[in-house]
């Protein structure tokens, strides 16, 4: 299976530098075309106004968290197959429970690298 590395990936933190170190990751696996928010709320305006392939979210955020905008986007008939990949520093057993039931395509323990990107990107893109 080849991987599609030409669509529009939305980066979501609201820590700066991890948004900077999830697009430069990006790049060394050749996605190019990479957005990014600030917020939940933020990737929400972006994704129902542009046209992305997946969205990659940090699970802790103000005011609107990933879990929440994971929940959104699920609730969104235009957005809920968006293949949705949930960045923590947390593996808590209920952490992953909470983002299965909600419909996370996959799941990211911080840190991680450009191979484990891939590798949870193909895995995503594969069951699209």
């Amino acid at each position: 299976m080849t991987l599609d590395r030409n669509i529009k990936v939305l980066v979501v933190d609201d820590y700066k530098t991890m948004t900077r170190i999830i697009r430069n990751l990006l790049k060394q696996i050749d996605f190019h075309d990479a957005d990014e928010a600030a917020d939940g709320h933020e990737a929400l305006a972006k994704l129902r106004s542009g046209n992305f392939g997946l969205v990659i979210s940090d699970w802790n955020m103000q005011p609107m968290t990933g879990l929440d905008l994971l929940k959104e986007v699920r609730a969104d008939a235009r957005l809920k197959h968006l293949p949705f990949i949930m960045v923590t520093a947390e593996s808590k057993t209920e952490n992953v429970v909470a983002a299965k039931q909600a419909g996370v395509s996959n799941y990211i323990v911080k840190p991680f690298n450009a191979e484990t990107l891939r590798d949870k990107i193909e895995k995503v893109m594969a069951h699209g």
